[in-house]
């Protein structure tokens, strides 16, 4: 199992119209590929202008074979121009993380 884990980073002001952009035009598309996040959260201390999503993958393969699948699907990729057009973001960071080994994810025992 491999989680990828990302922030993204929204001009300040706008991540709630960001946030009902994706919700709106993004969101179903996504989980179609990718399945249910693990986590998606909006940052409540910090960079308050940030959030925050975890998606689980049984394998890099399995990771490489969803975002394919997802980057192909032509509702995703006009939730992409929106996002484009709207530019309210302005940086994202991506890590691939694997799970200690005491660590089991709930539901998945």
């Amino acid at each position: 199992m491999i989680f990828d884990h990302r922030i993204y980073t929204c001009r300040p002001g706008t991540i709630k119209k960001h946030m009902a952009l994706y919700e709106e035009h993004g969101f179903a598309a996504q989980s179609r590929h990718l399945g249910a996040p693990v986590l998606y959260g909006a940052t409540e201390t910090g960079d308050v202008n940030s959030y925050v999503h975890v998606w689980r993958y049984d394998s890099p393969q399995h990771r490489t074979d969803c975002r394919a699948a997802l980057a192909a699907d032509p509702d995703w990729q006009a939730y992409l121009r929106l996002s484009a057009e709207a530019g309210y973001l302005t940086s994202q960071v991506n890590s691939i993380l694997t799970p200690a080994p005491f660590f089991t994810l709930p539901g998945t025992e």
